[in-house]
């Protein structure tokens, strides 16, 4: 009963505080994030007032960490970092190193020994996803070569952490405790990596997509939801037990494996919202670990930390993004998006303090880092237009870059970007493929408009690929699947489904994605016409209304009215019904 009590408190205890700071720090401008790390901190056992259970909220942040490695594994697409191959893994390797040589020797300088501050380095190395696409696209940079080669970059440093967070515990658990010889232990976790990855991408490349096929048909969204987190949890326990790596490794191949398959986008928009709340945990639990004596006790390994993220990281990126023949709008672009650390940094360093490499001071200033540098970056992020014009408008520099090779012509910008030249023709999405919508497709078609379908039928879906048209499975609700439709370049939205308990939802969110959308609604019912309309759409069409229509026009051609009066009466009919 304790227990429980327990875990029902901190539960209720943390997120509440995260939920308040987090919108406090959402409006200030901030990334929420912020706001979970000092909610950990307001609830945690430094701070006067509601302490919550740290045991129970680091076991809740296990599954937030495993989620959220499902999550990066579920968005990881080989196609899109081989695109920006060329600066990507350079630049990341690169930018690594000499942020892990930094953090090592401070931490040597400071009298730790190497492993610790190699540890250290590699935890302030590496950028957070979710401040990255953040920032990057509240400032409309998210799908430029900008966007392109900072998410690259970030995908490497993320796989070079999950390689690290394999290899620490074979260098510094229980292989090394029972004396196995480095490179032998070394030996045996690749080999335990290997054959966890044929297992899981050759048996459950072929179950999981079977079984979710299997699940899908039922129909139901619970079970759907369910057999989700039992492959995610499944499988990180499975490769914890049976192969001895991390459950952050495992998640990260059965993400990998769903990805690949129909359900991806399903699986991220329905089967992982839950996720948030885990990662708001994960968060907090940081946050608790926090002890703000260590802003007097070591100000100088706070402020030696916070230049090597703010400072030290910037401008090794820059030197290597110009080095290698890009423009200064791309390189300062995708310094400042990478001047903050974040999740796997926290999650490097509660491993490291789990193998008892590094000390409890530094795993506090990688959370104090990452608190002020988080909140920051937004703000540096905005630097990055005024200083290019500054370089433009500076010709000694300009000539003195481009005569070095540093500074490439236009054309490289462009370099990462698909051709967009030339007008794109219209473009319209259309949620559901029953007679409606294969009727509005077929029109749409015939005069130009490219039409891309949402639909909950997998075989649907399939159908429409195999036919050359662009189709998407899953729920429209959810703004990931109508960016993936293609709603934020299209003209019109068309809901041709009948009975679409989140049709509002939809319009709303459509309208937050592309403002000028035109939208046209199939409805059921005559009463649902002002609701829809207010929500945002233009037409709606109602299933009563039109068979009223259709009647009246049957019965006074039976009557023998001219055409005149039928479409007197029609439009008379059509006034009382719609107004």
């Amino acid at each position: 009963m304790h227990a429980n009590l327990d875990l029902i408190l901190t539960l209720t205890g943390g997120l509440s505080a995260a939920l308040v700071l987090g919108y406090i720090t959402q409006r200030l401008g901030l990334s929420p994030i912020v706001g979970y790390l000092l909610a950990g901190i307001a609830v945690g056992p430094t701070t006067p007032g509601f302490v919550a259970n740290r045991e129970v909220a680091d076991q809740l942040a296990e599954v937030g960490v495993i989620l959220l490695m499902f999550g990066v594994g579920l968005q990881f697409h080989l196609k899109e970092l081989l695109a920006v191959r060329r600066i990507a893994i350079p630049g990341a390797v690169f930018q690594s190193l000499v942020a892990t040589v930094l953090g090592a020797v401070i931490a040597r300088a400071l009298g730790w020994d190497w492993t610790a501050g190699l540890v250290f380095g590699l935890a302030i190395s590496v950028a957070s996803t979710v401040v990255l696409v953040r920032v990057l696209a509240d400032n409309n940079d998210l799908h430029t070569p900008t966007g392109h080669i900072a998410v690259g970059w970030l995908v490497v440093e993320d796989l070079f952490t999950v390689v690290v967070l394999v290899v620490l515990p074979a260098l510094f658990g229980h292989q090394a405790e029972d004396g196995l010889w480095m490179p032998l232990a070394l030996g045996l976790a690749g080999l335990k990596i290997a054959v966890l990855v044929a297992s899981v991408f050759l048996l459950g490349g072929k179950v999981i997509p079977w079984l979710l096929t299997k699940v899908a048909a039922t129909r139901s969204r619970e079970l759907f939801t369910l057999t989700v987190l039992v492959v995610a949890l499944g499988i990180a326990v499975g490769s914890t037990k049976l192969f001895g790596v991390s459950m952050a490794l495992g998640a990260f191949l059965a993400g990998m494996v769903v990805g690949r398959s129909e359900f991806s986008l399903r699986a991220a928009t329905e089967a992982l919202p839950m996720r948030d709340a885990f990662a708001v945990l994960f968060f907090v639990s940081v946050g608790m670990l926090f002890e703000p004596t260590i802003l007097v006790q070591s100000p100088v390994l706070i402020l030696a930390t916070l230049l090597i993220v703010m400072v030290g990281k910037p401008l090794a990126a820059v030197v290597i993004v110009l080095a290698l023949g890009y423009p200064t709008r791309v390189a300062f672009g995708v310094s400042a998006a990478l001047a903050q650390v974040g999740e796997f940094s926290f999650i490097l360093a509660a491993l490291g303090r789990h193998l008892e490499i590094i000390p409890l001071e530094i795993s506090n200033a990688v959370v104090a880092t990452a608190i002020v540098s988080i909140s920051l970056n937004p703000l540096l992020y905005r630097v990055v237009d005024p200083l290019n014009a500054w370089c433009a408008r500076n010709p000694r520099l300009t000539r003195w870059a481009q005569k070095s090779a540093l500074i490439a012509g236009p054309e490289s910008a462009t370099a990462v970007e698909p051709g967009t030249e030339g007008a794109r023709p219209a473009r319209a999405v259309v949620v559901g493929y029953g007679p409606v919508g294969q009727t509005v497709c077929r029109l749409l078609k015939s005069n130009g408009v490219e039409a891309s379908v949402i639909e909950m039928n997998l075989e649907t879906v399939k159908r429409l690929r195999m036919q050359g048209i662009e189709a998407v499975y899953g729920d429209a609700g959810h703004p990931e699947t109508l960016r993936a439709a293609g709603i934020q370049q299209a003209s019109t939205l068309i809901l041709s489904a009948s009975g679409l308990a989140n049709a509002r939802e939809i319009i709303r969110l459509a309208h937050e994605l592309r403002p000028r959308l035109r939208v046209l609604v199939r409805t059921a019912y005559l009463r649902e016409n002002d609701e829809l309309i207010a929500a945002g759409a233009d037409r709606v069409f109602s299933g009563e209304g039109e068979v009223a229509l259709a009647m009246t026009e049957s019965i006074l051609r039976d009557l023998g009215a001219i055409p005149e009066q039928i479409d007197r009466e029609r439009q008379r009919v059509r006034e009382e019904l719609f107004g």
